[in-house]
């Protein structure tokens, strides 16, 4: 291995968390929480299509799942449905979703009195069935997401102390109630460079923590991604038009760094 490439391993292992974080043992002994988010209610009803089995079509919405993931995390902090208040109109969605995607995605959550009021709607999933066109429109421009800087890291191996304290710190935060947002590749297979939100979890029979995520690219079924405990690795276990297999996961959007 080269110098160059151990010092770009080594601010790569830095700009993955430096916090302290209890050991995976520790974590997995306590007791399950509840999933953070309901889903198929607080998830899109629409999905992020695939540009390559959608050729042609008009109103593609594609490359659009780290916008999604994101989303759905700062929904769940900073909105509000009340489906009891007269409905708006497409423009004022739109608006009212723009104002939700304005706050970063690593504030805390905000008390009820401060969170942007969705009205005439009981969820997120029924306000984008309903309103897919203002939902996507709100959500705007994915350009951002696509050259955001740390996406780099899906370039290079991690070893496993890496996926390892991932797999901590997401264990961590779904204990503290707060859903994590997670980049997954398989490079330098071309099959998957997906986000998803890890919002559950609970223990294989095996010892492996199987993570429930909300999956962009599949609106219908929850996915499942594994953590080895063993081979300290993660597995795509059911994710959207992927085959299972070795994957290595990142967090996205949990810093003003990353």
């Amino acid at each position: 291995m080269s110098l160059s490439f151990r010092l770009v391993l080594l601010v790569a292992l830095a700009l993955t968390g430096c916090a302290s974080v209890a050991p995976l043992d520790t974590v997995a002994r306590e007791p399950v929480p509840p999933p953070i988010i309901r889903f198929g209610v607080d998830t899109f009803a629409f999905p992020n299509e695939s540009r390559t089995k959608n050729r042609g079509k008009p109103d593609l919405y594609a490359n659009y799942c780290f916008v999604m993931a994101r989303a759905v995390i700062q929904f769940h902090r900073f909105a509000r449905f009340d489906p009891s208040a007269a409905p708006l109109t497409s423009d004022e969605y739109a608006s009212r979703v723009r104002r939700v995607i304005s706050r970063v995605p690593w504030d805390d959550p905000r008390p009820p009195s401060e969170r942007v009021v969705i009205p005439g709607y009981a969820s997120l999933y029924e306000l984008s069935r309903a309103q897919e066109p203002a939902v996507k429109a709100g959500l705007g421009s994915a350009l951002w997401t696509w050259v955001h800087w740390t996406n780099w890291r899906v370039v290079f191996p991690m070893p496993g102390a890496q996926q390892e304290r991932v797999a901590r710190e997401t264990l961590a935060e779904l204990r503290a109630g707060r859903a994590v947002q997670l980049l997954v590749t398989n490079l330098p297979r071309w099959e998957l460079n997906h986000t998803v939100v890890a919002y559950g979890y609970r223990l294989g029979d095996n010892g492996e923590v199987e993570f429930t995520v909300y999956d962009p690219n599949d609106p219908r079924e929850r996915g499942r991604i594994t953590f080895d405990r063993d081979a300290r690795r993660f597995n795509a276990t059911r994710l959207h038009d992927t085959e299972p297999g070795p994957i290595r996961a990142f967090r996205m959007y949990y810093s003003p760094l990353l």
